[in-house]
């Protein structure tokens, strides 16, 4: 069956969930595992985030499209078709991987902050986690979700690091197009720490709310309902989404590039935090880049929390039939705003009770990667599911996207579970 399509949508207005749920993607815990990856193996990595862009862009327009066609999230279609035990199960995974995760971003934030402004850094993270939260819930959600958009202008920060690097650009365009792999530990890891980056549940939960919350905001129904006039929506599901996924590569290629032209080139091979690689970047690239680089972690975590609390607050309502969504006064989705509050909130006590953000942050990884296959099975058999999806079924072209990309994914977890 073939997607629908009569007319393609205006670029910038078809911009939405896809572009925000891509650019969280490259949250501070991201750009930490990215700069590790550049400053251990150099250039020669670059080929997996070129390899894993039409991964996770198919894994996304699909979740999209179960989204804006059922007009419910991915734990609700869970909730009405499946065993109720499968959906405990990952939404328990999800909340404790992206608390963990939570709890890492809050704290490079912090540690990129005091980096350019000296103080206390647990009082940073407690502002941060305050502040995230009281714009969530207070901030009506077409305010909110313009300021999201615009707020992926802080990865260009990336870009910056860059063009005051200097970079071999034929070694850094062989590392990027020209596959290169050692099976051993170090390079297994670094796989596995490159896609369960990359390709995490939070996500799923997360685009596939927002669109449901997009209907809500324009006052239209799911797709399903008047399948013959999906093309148009269809279309601009698919520019969000692989303009997004498209963007949170390009930034985390810029991040490796950069680390590797600078850390990598100067004999740095091991960055223990975002926040480190920031202050590393000083001697060899200047204050500039530093700067540029401190900036960008604590822009992508402005970006990345409330995505991270609001996806887990989206799994849990949807799990107990709450009323949801950032579109909801606080009064009218207390047990929803609840949820984010005391997911930040987790993330702040995280910090607070001493333990090493990085350990932490390499168990959300490991979770995530666990979590991932089984998830992206399921996903894939709702969306080709007629009875759950009408007449909009995804097409076999996408769907053979979405099963490629859930065997790399369950190949990862395995190399992970064997090294």
């Amino acid at each position: 069956m073939t997607d629908p399509a009569s007319q393609k949508p205006d670029l910038l207005a078809a911009l939405g969930p896809g572009l925000v749920t891509g650019a969280a993607d490259d949250d501070p815990s991201g750009v930490g595992t990215y700069s590790q990856v550049g400053a251990q193996f150099g250039y020669s990595m670059g080929w997996t985030l070129v390899f894993g862009f039409p991964l996770l862009a198919s894994i996304q327009a699909i979740c999209a499209r179960i989204g804006a066609t059922t007009g419910m999230g991915i734990a609700q279609n869970l909730r009405e078709h499946y065993p109720r035990t499968l959906l405990q199960a990952v939404v328990l995974m999800l909340l404790v991987a992206n608390v963990i995760n939570l709890g890492a971003d809050l704290g490079a934030m912090a540690a990129a902050l005091a980096l350019l402004l000296p103080g206390p850094i647990m009082a940073y993270v407690v502002v941060f986690g305050v502040v995230c939260v009281l714009l969530e819930i207070f901030l009506s959600y077409t305010v909110y979700a313009r300021a999201l958009k615009w707020a992926t202008l802080s990865l260009f920060a990336y870009v910056g690091v860059v063009f005051v690097s200097g970079v071999p650009v034929g070694e850094a365009l062989k590392g990027m197009l020209v596959p290169s792999f050692t099976f051993d530990r170090e390079h297994s890891m670094a796989l596995v720490a490159i896609f369960g980056t990359t390709i995490s549940p939070y996500l799923f939960f997360w685009q596939a709310g927002q669109e449901v919350e997009e209907q809500h905001r324009r006052h239209v129904k799911p797709l399903m309902v008047s399948p013959t006039e999906a093309g148009p929506e269809i279309n601009r599901i698919r520019t969000d989404t692989l303009v997004g996924m498209g963007f949170s590569h390009l930034v985390a290629i810029f991040i490796v590039v950069a680390t590797a032209a600078t850390l990598h080139a100067h004999g740095v091979r091991d960055v223990a935090s975002a926040a480190q690689a920031a202050e590393a970047l000083r001697p060899i690239a200047g204050n500039l880049a530093f700067a540029l680089f401190a900036i960008g972690i604590i822009g992508t975590g402005l970006l990345a929390v409330p995505i991270l609390a609001g996806s887990a607050a989206y799994a849990v309502s949807e799990t107990f039939g709450w009323t949801e969504g950032l579109d909801r006064r606080p009064r009218e989705a207390k047990a929803f705003y609840g949820v984010i509050t005391l997911a930040t909130l987790g993330g702040v006590a995280l910090n607070l009770t001493g333990i090493d953000p990085m350990k932490a942050l390499y168990w959300a990884a490991v979770v995530n990667g666990l979590l991932a296959p089984p998830l992206m099975v399921v996903t894939m058999l709702i969306a080709r599911n007629p009875k759950v999806m009408g007449e909009l079924v995804i097409s076999r072209k996408l769907a053979f996207g979405g099963w490629l990309s859930t065997a790399v994914m369950g190949g990862v977890a395995a190399i992970f579970l064997l090294s």
